[in-house]
C-alpha cells in the first residue's frame, strides 16, 4: 500500500520542518513542504497530496485563496484539506480538529497525536498508534 501523500503548505520553515518531523516519525506519511503560498497550487499538480495541510495567514496568498485555487483546479478537486491556524485555541478544539465552515482546522502548535489522528480520519483510515 502506498503511503499517502501530505502536502504541507505554511510560510514558517521551522513549524514546517516540525510537522514534516512529526508525520516522518510516525512511518506513513510520504511529505512534501511549500513555503510560498503562491507556489501552493504549482506543488499540488506536482506532488499529487492525499491531504494539504494548510496555514491560514500567510503573505501573498492567504490560505482561503490557496484552497479555492486547489478546489477549482481539475487535478486537485478531490484534494481533501485541514487549516492550521493560530485563531483557533486548544481550548476551542480540545482533542480533535475544529469545523468552522465544514472545514477542518487544527490549532497552532499543532498537537503531533490529534495531527495524526485527524489525518487518519480524513484519509479513512483505522486509528493507528503513533
Amino acid at each position: 500500500m502506498n503511503a499517502p501523500r501530505i502536502l504541507l503548505v505554511d510560510d514558517d520553515p521551522k513549524l514546517s520542518e516540525l510537522v514534516h518531523f512529526f508525520l516522518k516519525r510516525a512511518g506513513r506519511f510520504d511529505v512534501c513542504i511549500e513555503n510560498r503560498s503562491a507556489r501552493a497550487l504549482e506543488t499540488a499538480r506536482t506532488f499529487r497530496p492525499d491531504v494539504v495541510l494548510l496555514d491560514v495567514d500567510m503573505p501573498g496568498k492567504d490560505g482561503g485563496e490557496v484552497e479555492r485555487e486547489i478546489k477549482a483546479d481539475p487535478q486537485c478537486r478531490n484534494v481533501q484539506v485541514i487549516f492550521l491556524t493560530s485563531l483557533i485555541s486548544r481550548e476551542e478544539s480540545g482533542d480533535a480538529a475544529a469545523i468552522r465552515g465544514g472545514m477542518l482546522f487544527l490549532p497552532k502548535p499543532v498537537n503531533p497525536k490529534v495531527l495524526i489522528s485527524t489525518l487518519d480520519q480524513v484519509l479513512g483510515r483505522e486509528m493507528m498508534p503513533s
